[in-house]
């Protein structure tokens, strides 16, 4: 079995002009290792890869287990035995000797003759510099694998939408016990939000969401966002954890949970009577999402989207992005982005640069229009996450937009 990226690694690798891609990582964690090791939990670790397959070195004979995961993926493995590890460490060699005969057996596995080798991953400095010395000496030319690495992970398979659906389906729990909790709130002295006798903080909220995300296996390394009234108006201040919630203020609810990879999901509340400004900015951003929504399909341009709600914003008064750049009120961000091992990755909805032709099927991008008015102190983004499919979208985040939570 053949790792089934390979013909199409090939092909991103002839137009760099270059022999083979080699990921180097610190863990299985760094999101460009993680298309090659799946779920295996390794330490340190290195993949040579081409046309023709991947090749996984790993460093200790402990993690054979966890590295036949991978294999069990199309990819092949050099064991620490294929390079002598145990000879180099009782010669007393140092990591960056040892992981450099890790390469150049996983080099010989993979047939990699001397020329240019897109290199990927997030190594420590250290390694990095003494990986493109060894790459040189040996006759390889070191140049970076950013592009070749983005546009390979860019295009999710069957497993990886699976992956992303299963945290959004957490995600989706989520917002239901958010919801629940700001709806069955009492409002007291000052218009503050009461849940089981204590203040609603910024806090108490950000600990429902990550106790169902725990209760799911999920993580949150880029954290959330539960971002009000004039916190919320800056588009992305996480919040403040002890600000206390309260009746007729807009809260940014932003959950963006990690398994293997990322979910992405936004929504704003209001308990209590919101204001007309508030109420009218909402009624907008919905009105963007779904028309945009409807239009997600391969062979649209993220651009194109981006650009129509411009136009309508711009309509009802607001200023847009496009057209008032380092604006602080209206519409100041893009529509969306590609979702995967990072939570920002290609496509990309910018007018140009990597990631930015016609949306393909197995694109996994976010929707996520917004309107803040940082004078009135309220901010509005609504957010959904959506596979692109051979004839449209299918949407893994599907929630109520109602500002009030008891609508849900």
């Amino acid at each position: 079995m053949v790792w089934p990226r390979s013909e199409f690694l090939g092909s991103l690798l002839a137009e760099e002009g270059a022999e083979a891609l080699l990921v180097m990582a610190g863990s299985s964690r760094d999101p460009d290792l993680l298309p090659f090791v799946g779920g295996a939990r390794l330490g340190d670790a290195c993949v040579a890869a081409n046309g023709g397959g991947a090749f996984l070195a790993y460093f200790t004979s402990m993690e054979r287990e966890e590295a036949a995961r991978a294999e069990a993926e199309g990819i092949e493995l050099v064991h620490p035995a294929d390079f002598d590890m145990e000879s180099l460490r009782k010669e007393g060699k140092s990591h960056d000797e040892i992981l450099a005969a890790a390469v150049k057996a996983a080099f010989a596995r993979a047939g990699v003759v001397p020329g240019r080798v897109a290199v990927a991953g997030r190594p420590t400095a250290g390694a990095a510099l003494a990986m493109a010395a060894t790459l040189e000496e040996g006759g390889w030319k070191p140049v970076s694998g950013r592009r070749v690495m983005l546009a390979l992970r860019r295009t999710k398979t069957g497993s990886e939408i699976e992956g992303i659906a299963a945290a959004a389906r957490a995600t989706v729990e989520a917002f239901e016990s958010v919801a629940r909790m700001l709806a069955d709130c009492s409002i007291r002295t000052g218009e503050e939000l009461w849940f089981a006798e204590e203040r609603l903080t910024v806090a108490r909220v950000k600990g429902l969401a990550a106790q169902v995300f725990a209760g799911h296996g999920l993580e949150q390394p880029e954290g959330s966002i539960v971002a009000p009234a004039e916190e919320g108006a800056t588009g992305h201040s996480t919040g403040t954890p002890e600000r206390v919630l309260r009746a007729g203020e807009s809260v940014v609810v932003d959950l963006f949970p990690r398994g293997l990879l990322f979910a992405d999901c936004t929504r704003t509340f209001c308990v209590g009577e919101p204001p007309e400004n508030l109420l009218r900015a909402h009624g907008l951003v919905l009105e963007a999402l779904k028309t945009s929504l409807e239009a997600v399909r391969p062979g649209v341009r993220g651009w194109t989207l981006h650009e129509r709600v411009c136009r309508l914003v711009e309509n009802a008064g607001f200023e847009s992005p496009d057209r008032n750049p380092g604006a602080q009120r209206g519409y100041f961000h893009l529509l969306g982005h590609g979702v995967g091992y990072e939570l920002h990755e290609l496509p990309s909805f910018r007018e140009s640069g990597p990631g930015t032709e016609e949306l393909r099927a197995g694109d996994v991008v976010t929707i996520e229009p917004g309107l803040y008015d940082p004078e009135a102190g309220w901010g509005v983004r609504l957010e959904d996450l959506a596979v692109v499919t051979e004839n449209g979208m299918k949407n893994l985040t599907p929630l109520p937009y109602a500002l009030d939570p008891a609508a849900w």
